[in-house]
């Protein structure tokens, strides 16, 4: 077994990634606080294809050079835009047809093992602040809330390890569709 050297990887250039179809999915940034999982987030989008990322409240955006430490440069292919909260980026989501999903630990969450999701259909997950979790409002005006299983004693991720379980769950099942 070897290392694929970078151009075994097939990467395409940004010019082509803007160009290419997405998955109908938009990740929504409720306050987040490290610069560095603003990054992670936006180098994850990167990695599935990923229409847009929103920026709500005290999530920081572009350029800063600690998301850039973590994006890679995924700041430059992945579409974002910033909202002054995570209320209007979710109506701006609503209004585009999009299902709006928390990933919160909540009464009702439906558990990530049986989210299915569903051919022509765009979704919006909000992840929130990495002390706080989704806003109590922004929690109300969501579709509902998907959890994923944890069996350890802290049943806290760090957001960019939520991002990338969901992301991978959801694309995964809209490539084998």
């Amino acid at each position: 077994m070897r290392k694929l050297s970078m151009d075994e990887l097939n990467r395409i250039s940004v010019e082509e990634f803007k160009g290419i179809d997405k998955n109908p999915i938009t990740i929504i940034l409720d306050n987040v606080r490290s610069l560095n999982n603003v990054g992670s987030a936006f180098r994850t989008a990167d990695a599935f294809k990923i229409k847009k990322v929103c920026l709500c409240g005290i999530t920081g955006t572009p350029p800063h050079r600690d998301i850039r430490k973590t994006a890679l440069g995924a700041t430059e292919s992945v579409d974002w835009q910033y909202f002054d909260n995570t209320l209007e980026a979710i109506k701006a989501c609503k209004a585009t047809g999009h299902k709006i999903i928390a990933i919160e630990q909540a009464d009702k969450a439906q558990s990530l093992e049986s989210f299915h999701t569903k051919t022509n259909e765009k979704y919006a997950f909000v992840f929130g602040n990495e002390v706080f979790g989704v806003e109590d409002d922004a929690l109300q005006n969501c579709d509902f809330a998907l959890e994923i299983p944890q069996f350890g004693t802290k049943h806290s991720l760090n957001i960019s390890v939520s991002i990338g379980v969901i992301l991978w769950h959801c694309v995964n099942q809209m490539l084998n569709k």
